[in-house]
């Protein structure tokens, strides 16, 4: 397990005044408001940051960060994560994963038979799709429904799936 989760990206400065507009990896937008601090993964370095205000625009969140003072300085960290505290992370629902802990989990039918590897989590309006890496290399998207994804072993680290006709 990570200690850290992404919760945002850094896309571009927003206005003169060192703010910043963050699309947000997370769920929950809103959960800015609680945040106080942040980690600012610029790739090289990580920079711990408190959160001075926040907006929300579109489907973007608009924050200003210390040590952000004006455009210039907040261009440098374009394309930046946003990263958080496991600690600080919302509580998980029933069936609910952090992306990153599941990432790597074998996946296999619901006749026992190994599909490969997840390799990827797709998110989207609809649903979440799972992407697995077959050992030939080749992918299977599997959409995160009930009907397809039957379990998830966090013990074990295995998704169980059921192939609709057509899948594969």
């Amino acid at each position: 397990m990570e200690d850290r989760l992404r919760v945002g990206v850094i896309t571009s400065p927003h206005g003169i005044h060192g703010e910043v507009n963050i699309f947000p990896t997370t769920d929950d937008p809103q959960r800015f408001k609680m945040l106080k601090k942040v980690i600012v993964d610029t790739g090289k370095d990580k920079i711990e940051m408190e959160i001075g205000g926040i907006k929300f625009f579109k489907n973007m969140v608009i924050a200003t960060l210390s040590g952000i003072a004006d455009r210039t300085q907040a261009e440098k960290f374009r394309s930046a994560d946003i990263l958080i505290e496991r600690e600080d992370a919302l509580p998980l629902g029933e069936d609910e994963y952090y992306i990153c802990d599941i990432i790597g989990f074998k996946v296999t039918t619901d006749e026992g038979n190994e599909l490969g590897i997840l390799d990827d989590v797709l998110t989207s309006n609809a649903n979440d799709v799972y992407v697995v890496k077959k050992p030939d290399g080749k992918e299977i998207l599997i959409p995160y429904t009930k009907e397809c994804v039957l379990s998830v072993d966090l013990d074990s680290k295995n998704i169980v799936v059921h192939l609709l006709k057509g899948m594969i």
